[in-house]
């Protein structure tokens, strides 16, 4: 970890690329009283008022959100489905068949893990899933009443821990990578409260991937300690370091089920397939742990089955079935994948493409890439890098480049312990946008030397 100093010419913003008064102006009137620890979605709103008052255009960065047109796919589907009238109609709870079976297949072809259908659930997106699950996996057992998050990662699970009035335990992984992992997470298992543990893979901030030997660990831990692991497959299939857009075919998206009979699968349509408007995503729970009798669930489900008490429970509760055409356009979008006539990582390729020319202008403008490693070998290039500047901490620096039109969130807010770092999402940059982030990263440089 890099020393922080006192930001260096931190107060002096004179010919900056934005309009120093009006920023600082916004950013006492947004009454945030650290930028650096606001939420996301605070902080685009803050941006939005700075380009707003400017006319000027800001690098946008922070958001984690697709960039990429949706798949046209599930779109003539959605179409199609509304026309005969799906709008007027509930869909059931546990979603139509047609997008099951195909969940089943697309699980099997890019995961190479076997699933019944029954247990492929449709959610409003992967956040009411891990709603769902944080929910309902805190009441299995008495005493497991925490969640541990494998950090670092997507700040809004632990808002929905807040929400809920649950508890949650967290360390960042970075500094116990491969073998190290296995005393690191058993010394916060063996305690005996964790109900379950979530991580993200690829990761959301820093892109870390992991590989199967660590995901051998957490499923063995996880048995050992009967402990429900929550994997985030957000950005499935996205370390392209890999071919993993073959169905059926070697290399697979490494996941912990092969492992284990004890997970519950994210799958968002987000972002591998640019299908984040119509919020759907796929939960798949394993068919032991879907099938499981537990007591403790009975007080607050009227059920002691694991996949009723979720089901017709939990998500029920939260919503009365998941939006009946974007299950027609997912259905769609995954049976043409699923038959190959669909490579949907060669259209996401484009996100590791503009990584790795970003990543170069921030390096060549004197600032690091905080998590660069995955083991011993290089990070790959995709949706997200995270960078620092000397003499700044993270929360610093999110504030400082508001002056210079960039906008990224501070690693501070998703349990790293890179207190240096900001999180860099590069999906709304646009290519013709390099030239102008490559100028201003070049002023801030200058204004800041080391």
């Amino acid at each position: 970890m890099k020393e922080i100093r006192p930001p260096q010419k931190k107060t002096v913003h004179s010919n900056t690329p934005i309009d120093s008064q009006i920023v600082s102006d916004k950013i006492a009137r947004s009454r945030i009283d650290n930028i650096g620890k606001a939420s996301i979605r605070e902080i685009k709103k803050l941006i939005d008022s700075i380009e707003s008052a400017t006319g000027q255009e800001f690098i946008r960065m922070e958001m984690g959100v697709p960039g990429l047109p949706p798949a046209q796919i599930g779109v003539e589907a959605e179409i199609a489905a509304l026309r005969q009238g799906v709008a007027a109609i509930y869909p059931d709870i546990f979603g139509i068949q047609p997008l099951k079976e195909e969940m089943a297949r697309f699980v099997k072809l890019f995961l190479d893990i076997t699933v019944s259908p029954e247990v492929c659930i449709p959610t409003v997106g992967s956040m009411q899933g891990s709603f769902a699950a944080f929910l309902t996996t805190h009441h299995m057992y008495p005493e497991k009443d925490t969640t541990l998050f494998i950090d670092p990662g997507f700040p809004v699970h632990k808002q929905q821990h807040q929400v809920l009035g649950q508890k949650w335990d967290s360390f960042d992984v970075y500094a116990c990578r491969g073998d190290k992992l296995r005393a690191k997470l058993e010394s916060h298992l063996k305690i005996g409260n964790i109900a379950c543990l979530l991580y993200s893979n690829p990761n959301n901030p820093s892109w870390i991937c992991f590989t199967d030997r660590e995901l051998r660990i957490i499923a063995e831990l996880a048995e050992k300690y009967n402990v429900v692991i929550l994997e985030d497959l957000a950005y499935i299939a996205m370390d392209f370091r890999k071919d993993f857009s073959r169905p059926g075919i070697p290399p697979f998206q490494p996941t912990v089920a092969r492992y284990t009979d004890n997970y519950i699968l994210f799958v968002s349509s987000s972002k591998a397939f640019s299908y984040a408007g119509q919020r759907i995503g796929m939960m798949v729970v394993a068919d032991k742990l879907f099938q499981r009798r537990i007591a403790g669930l009975q007080q607050y489900f009227n059920t002691d089955n694991f996949g009723h008490a979720i089901v017709f429970r939990t998500l029920y509760s939260l919503s009365a079935g998941v939006t009946h055409s974007a299950q027609y356009a997912l259905a769609a979008i995954l049976k043409a994948v699923n038959d190959g006539t669909y490579n949907f990582v060669e259209e996401v390729k484009e996100y590791g493409a503009k990584a790795k020319i970003m990543k170069k202008m921030f390096t060549d403008n004197n600032f690091d890439i905080v998590y660069d490693r995955d083991e011993d070998e290089p990070i790959a290039n995709g949706f997200y890098f995270t960078f620092s500047y000397p003499g700044f901490s993270g929360e610093q620096l999110v504030e400082e480049l508001f002056y210079y039109g960039i906008s990224a969130i501070s690693l501070s807010i998703t349990g790293s312990e890179r207190l240096e770092g900001v999180r860099a999402c590069v999906s709304l940059v646009r290519r013709e946008q390099f030239s102008e982030l490559e100028h201003r990263l070049k002023i801030f440089a200058q204004q800041h030397p080391l």
